[in-house]
């Protein structure tokens, strides 16, 4: 393996004209990359941030250290670290049914959901509903959840539950219901202390950045109905609705610190580190794809790339993890090749509209491994 300053600068030399071109293709305003590759013994560590963290209101440049919205890359690092957690308090069970993950009567057409279906994406809920429409004519943010949680429990299922693989925004806001109801904490408390804590992450990957005084972000979308450009605030609605903190968004991060939680993980998964409140076996059984639905890429909160047209590209190993959120971020952890490659950027600003990185995501894998 190279030496720490060659490879960083061999990266950068790279990487440097590939997203450039990228940033001139209008795919994103800015992005900040992160690269890690682990030998067993040595590891090498890249990051690196090019364009601009926002166009509007004014334009300006990114720095490494700006915070993205992560969307849903909160329900892999946030919300199922968290039920690892609490599966290793034997508070919760993958077997648990819906009745004691919530602790409440639920509708007849889902009593049969279990802890497993939900982090599996195949509860039978539908992927997303705007909620958010109706609860902000609501004042109290406590009566606002309670809502949602009726809303989503009210709601009709689309399937039966096992029966297919769908990708489900209500599956995981019930899962961060499910973390504060079973650990007595707001899901932001309880992932901040037990989660990224032992991590020295507590203060660096978080919910509700504007609360922090923090003042660096890469802006989001020109919302229509918040009527402003957003930066530090939650771009997700129903997210947003219920004050900034949800199961399945709300975290935000810079680069070097995505980075480190997610090579950390695989640190986890080579035996090479421990987490002092989820086991090693549990979290390698949650990364492996599960066999409850023909044809699923899913483990559990994590996902693993398809066979054909996965956005992690042609080369990552079939072992490999990862996850993708709507505002341009990415990572994917590939244990066979002791690599982690994270991709954080602000594809939707000013507009949600700009889906140019549908294509660009699976060839900057590609590229980066053959650069590699």
């Amino acid at each position: 393996m190279k030496d720490e300053a060659s490879f960083i600068t061999d990266v950068n030399k790279k990487l440097d004209p590939f997203i450039k071109k990228a940033i001139n293709d209008k795919i994103f305003p800015g992005a900040a990359v992160g690269i890690s590759i682990h030998d067993g013994i040595k590891k090498n560590i890249f990051t690196g941030a090019w364009g601009y963290s926002s166009l509007l209101p004014q334009q300006k440049k990114i720095k490494k250290e700006v915070m993205f919205d992560l969307a849903s890359l909160t329900k892999p690092l946030a919300t199922t670290l968290a039920i690892l957690c609490l599966i290793q308090e034997k508070k919760l069970d993958l077997d648990f049914p819906l009745s004691s993950l919530l602790r409440q009567e639920i509708p007849s057409d889902k009593k049969d959901i279990r802890l497993r279906h939900l982090l599996n994406h195949c509860s039978g809920l539908a992927a997303y509903h705007p909620f958010y429409e109706n609860l902000i004519l609501i004042e109290e943010n406590e009566r606002r959840k309670s809502t949602l949680l009726h809303s989503i429990l009210q709601d009709t299922l689309i399937y039966p539950i096992g029966g297919k693989a769908l990708y489900s925004d209500l599956g995981f806001i019930l899962l961060g219901m499910i973390v504060e109801i079973q650990s007595g904490q707001p899901l932001d408390i309880y992932v901040k202390n037990r989660v990224m804590a032992p991590l020295m992450l507590a203060e660096k990957i978080i919910f509700n950045p504007l609360q922090k005084n923090i003042k660096e972000f890469a802006a989001t979308q020109d919302c229509p109905w918040r009527k402003k450009i957003l930066a530090g605030e939650v771009d997700d609605e129903n997210t947003y609705a219920v004050g900034g903190v949800s199961g399945q968004a709300g975290l935000f991060a810079a680069v070097d610190d995505v980075l480190s939680l997610t090579s950390f993980l695989l640190d986890v998964w080579h035996y090479q580190a421990s987490h002092p409140y989820f086991s090693k076996e549990i979290l390698k059984e949650f990364f492996k794809r599960q066999k409850m639905v023909a044809d699923s890429t899913w483990g559990l909160g994590f996902d693993t790339p398809s066979e054909i047209g996965s956005a992690a590209g042609r080369f990552l190993s079939r072992e490999s993890v990862g996850h993708l959120g709507f505002t341009g971020t990415s990572f994917w952890i590939d244990p066979k090749r002791g690599l982690v490659i994270v991709l954080l950027t602000n594809r939707i600003h000013p507009s949600r509209e700009n889906n140019k990185i549908r294509a660009f995501r699976p060839l900057f894998h590609e590229y980066v491994i053959e650069a590699l």
